[in-house]
């Protein structure tokens, strides 16, 4: 299931809750692994208990047969009414356990933004609220039980009535003897709990199965295509120029979505800078998608380097190009695990990264304020960043994400979604700086956050409504009045008309 999920596409994900898949993880696979082989035993076990109480109150008495049909019947009709019931409230309580979790996930994700804002008290209402409407399925369940076992009671009362009934009609009869009746009537006594347990662990397996089937539909989840495709592995050192073609293209988010790109055609040159813009939800960041084939293709492909990106595996693809994201990511571990996780670089190349984007200095005095300098090997590389780079800003752990791109020197494509949007501008100036040193050898494509960052880039891609709407040189662009492109930089302060 593990290797299901992450193998699946980020369509999952974005229509999945994160509470769900969590439950299946925690909720579900303890009841397989902790329950489910008790309540089997269990069953048995009480199986054969009544079994043999049967068996030796029909050897004492055989009229009893009698006795036993109509109350058969009527155990099964009991047992059949309390399963439907219980399984649907199971569903209930399982489906309304999702919320808590997910909830409970986002408020702790968020804690710092909930105190700033002093929302404790609302998260606190909704947090019981969504417990209450847990127990609200959870609470008639337990009736259930109750409603159960009084009639489980009543049919246990009616075995024992009826076997020592018989066998006090059978004594003169001179073939049972009274230890023969001590056994019958102890193993009679001991029926009703049998009863009530056998019910229960039926409900118990039934729901306990549910978790399996749950646990079996996300290990067959759709995955996305292969990571290697034997047969058709690109050339270890492809990309060679970093020339990207998009031949009538067109993809989606789902299947039953509109379009979200149309018949892109484009011709990247190598080395050139391109600057991608667009009002929001023209697509621009899907078009880095489709690169990265996060999203696939409906129609048409796009080639790099005239390698059809479709026909490589995701592995040989994804490795090769480098992005900056719009919204950084930083796992719980040290500055090295972040930034090489492979273990494919020195120290020296590492540190060189660090220090082109400007973040060498902070992680100096990360390792100057730590105590315990030993633990970290007297090396700065081994500092502990936190879940979540927490103890990192925002613009540094963008700046961490530029050191990723530094270090993969063999790739020729770089992209940049927003990459500056959560810096100053100061230190926005002064990436802009390192990525036109540091990337010149690569193609370049850049989605804008502001305007004046992507102004000296070789070429403008203005996207309108998932179409290629524009694309020429920026000087050109600016020269029409009536572009769109010029529209976007009299808005933003860049160009002004002439009185």
């Amino acid at each position: 299931m593990l290797d299901s999920v992450l193998r699946a596409p980020m369509q999952f994900f974005e229509t999945t809750p994160i509470g769900r898949i969590l439950n299946r993880f925690s909720n579900d696979i303890y009841k397989i692994d902790e329950n489910l082989f008790k309540v089997f035993a269990m069953f048995f076990n009480n199986c054969v208990k009544v079994s043999f109480t049967m068996l030796v109150i029909i050897y004492s008495t055989w009229q009893f047969v009698f006795l036993i049909v109509p109350l058969a019947f009527l155990y099964k009709y009991y047992q059949k009414y309390y399963l439907s019931t219980s399984r649907e409230l199971r569903r209930l309580d399982s489906v309304s356990k999702s919320p808590i979790f997910a909830h409970f996930q986002e408020t702790l994700s968020g804690v710092a933004t909930i105190r700033a804002y002093n929302q404790l008290n609302r998260f606190s209402f909704l947090n019981k609220h969504k417990m209450d409407v847990n127990m609200s399925a959870y609470h008639p369940s337990v009736s259930a039980n109750r409603w159960l076992a009084v009639r489980l009671e009543f049919l246990g009362s009616m075995i024992i009535l009826g076997a020592s009934g018989l066998l006090i009609l059978t004594l003169k009869s001179g073939h049972v003897t009274p230890g023969l009746v001590g056994l019958s009537v102890s193993y009679a006594l001991q029926i009703t709990q049998s009863l009530n347990w056998i019910v229960r662990m039926t409900v118990d397996i039934e729901s306990n199965i549910v978790s399996v089937e749950r646990v079996v539909e996300y290990s067959k989840l759709t995955p996305e295509a292969p990571s290697i495709i034997e047969d058709k592995r690109p050339s270890t050192k492809w990309p060679f120029n970093g020339v990207i073609n998009f031949k009538n293209y067109s993809t989606r988010y789902r299947p039953e979505l509109d379009l979200v790109l149309k018949n892109i055609n484009l011709s990247i040159a190598q080395k050139e800078k391109i600057g991608i813009v667009g009002r929001t939800g023209a697509g621009k960041s899907s078009l880095t998608l489709a690169i990265f084939r996060i999203i696939e293709a409906a129609n048409g492909n796009i080639t790099i380097d005239e390698v059809d990106t479709s026909s490589i595996g995701l592995y040989d693809l994804r490795s090769k190009l480098s992005i900056i994201p719009q919204d950084s990511q930083i796992f719980e571990g040290t500055v090295r695990s972040n930034l090489d996780p492979t273990k494919q670089y020195s120290d020296e190349q590492l540190l060189h990264a660090l220090e082109l984007s400007h973040l060498k200095n902070h992680i100096l005095k990360m390792y100057e304020e730590f105590a315990d300098k030993t633990e970290l090997s007297n090396n700065p590389l081994n500092v502990k960043l936190s879940e979540g780079g927490s103890n990192l800003s925002v613009g540094q752990r963008q700046l961490m994400c530029l050191a990723r791109a530094l270090i993969k020197e063999n790739s020729k494509i770089l992209i940049l979604d927003e990459a500056t949007a959560n810096v100053d501008i100061e230190t926005d100036a002064i990436v802009q700086n390192t990525i036109r040193g540091a990337f010149k050898e690569r193609t370049i494509l850049t989605i804008a956050h502001r305007l004046n960052t992507i102004i000296d880039s070789d070429k403008i891609i203005v996207l309108e409504k998932g179409e290629v709407a524009e694309f020429d040189t920026p000087a050109n662009l600016l020269k029409k009045k009536d572009s769109l492109f010029y529209s976007l930089c009299k808005e933003g302060g860049l160009v002004h008309d002439e009185e």
